[in-house]
C-alpha cells in the first residue's frame, strides 16, 4: 500500500448536489418528481442537511426558475451553471469552484445527484466516517458490482475534479486513483430515475 494515500485529513466536508440537467430521457424535470411527499431534489437537500456535512451546495441549470420555486433554499448555497448542456463535468467543476465562497473552505466534498432516491443521511455519514477512519482520498459507494456516487473526494483532488470535461463524471477519478479508493456498501445505489418506467417502478 502506498503511504501517500493513508493520512489525508478531512474535518470539514461539504455536499454538492448535481441537479442541473434537463432529464431528456424522462421528458420532464426529474428534480421535481414527487416521492414520499416531496420532490426528489428536496429529498436530496434534506438528506444532505441532516448529515454531518457542514454545508450543502445545489448546482442548478435547466429549468432553474421553476425548480427554485419548489425547494426550500434555507441554509443552502444555490448556484447556477449556465454551461449545463456541455455535460455533468461542467456542474462538478462549477460546484467545486463554488466552494471558494464557503468559509471555512471544506477539506472534502461528497458528490451526489437527486435521482438516487435511497440515498440517506446515514450513508453520507458513513462516507465521512470511513474517510476519517482510513484517511483515503476517495470514499465511494459500492453497488451492483461497481462503485460510484455518492462519493467523497479529498480537497487534494479538487483541481482534477474541475478539469473534467463533457460527460466524464467523477468515476473517471476513481479509476485514475484506484489505490486511494475505499468503499461503503449501498445496496440500493443502482436504483436511479432516468425514465418514466424507473419512476413508476419506484412508486410501486
Amino acid at each position: 500500500m502506498n503511504e501517500q494515500y493513508e493520512k489525508y485529513e478531512a474535518n470539514n466536508c461539504a455536499v454538492i448536489i448535481l441537479a442541473a440537467g434537463q432529464s431528456s430521457r424522462l421528458g420532464q424535470p426529474k428534480q421535481l418528481l414527487q416521492y414520499q411527499g416531496k420532490s426528489l431534489l428536496q429529498h436530496a437537500i434534506d438528506t444532505a442537511k441532516q448529515s454531518l456535512a457542514k454545508s450543502t451546495i445545489v448546482v442548478l441549470g435547466s429549468g432553474i426558475e421553476q425548480i427554485l420555486d419548489t425547494i426550500d433554499t434555507d441554509g443552502l448555497y444555490v448556484v447556477q451553471n449556465d454551461d449545463w448542456q456541455s455535460g455533468i463535468a461542467s456542474s462538478i467543476s462549477f460546484g467545486i469552484k463554488s466552494l471558494q465562497n464557503i468559509d471555512p473552505m471544506p477539506d472534502a466534498v461528497i458528490l451526489m445527484t437527486c435521482d438516487q432516491p435511497f440515498v440517506s443521511s446515514d450513508l453520507l455519514n458513513e462516507l465521512i466516517a470511513k474517510q476519517k477512519e482510513t484517511g483515503k482520498l476517495i470514499i465511494a459507494s459500492q453497488y451492483d458490482d461497481t462503485i460510484g456516487i455518492p462519493a467523497l473526494f479529498h480537497k487534494s483532488l479538487f483541481e482534477q475534479l474541475t478539469a473534467l470535461k463533457g460527460d466524464s463524471g467523477a468515476k473517471k477519478l476513481m479509476e485514475q486513483n484506484k489505490d486511494g479508493v475505499v468503499t461503503v456498501p449501498f445496496p440500493k445505489g443502482g436504483i436511479d430515475i432516468d425514465t418514466l418506467d424507473d419512476y413508476e417502478a419506484l412508486k410501486n
